[in-house]
């Protein structure tokens, strides 16, 4: 497969400071750097973003998380593998990348499970970092960018 043309992002000179500034922020909020990969994991299983799914196992190896554990976020529900805390912010991930696929988008269970884990700074980060990870997944896919070597 050939992209389309080169990342959006790449194109217009202000998008990805902006981007990446919208990153650092979500590591300010106190979930931890895993959390917030299985999270961008997560939705780009879901949004079929091969580039991101790519680079996100790779960033998370290189951070120290187990090949057991990123095999098992496509699955995530059954896996013991995963605190409490984890299942939340991935819980919320999908109801977040899904919102058009319920009456109630992120119901309050699901929202309650992640308040009960995480602060407002913590909720606050997931929710950017679920976005931003989205905005992502939408560039890439539309304009079919071609993983890489990211290691």
């Amino acid at each position: 497969m050939q992209a389309r043309m080169k990342n959006p992002a790449l194109i217009l000179p202000d998008a990805i400071p902006a981007i990446q500034a919208l990153l650092s922020a979500t590591q300010k909020g106190g979930v931890p750097s895993a959390t917030l990969g299985l999270v961008h994991l997560r939705a780009s299983q879901i949004n079929g973003c091969h580039a991101c799914v790519d680079m996100g196992t790779c960033y998370a190896r290189q951070a120290g998380e187990s090949d057991d554990r990123l095999v098992a976020v496509a699955g995530w529900r059954q896996a013991r593998c995963f605190t409490d805390a984890e299942r939340a912010a991935m819980a919320l991930a999908e109801a977040v990348t899904r919102l058009s696929d319920q009456k109630d988008p992120v119901p309050d269970e699901i929202w309650d499970e992640a308040a009960r884990h995480y602060d407002e700074p913590g909720l606050a980060a997931l929710i950017l970092s679920i976005a931003t990870t989205n905005v992502f997944n939408r560039l890439n896919v539309t304009t079919r960018q071609v993983a890489e070597s990211w290691g």
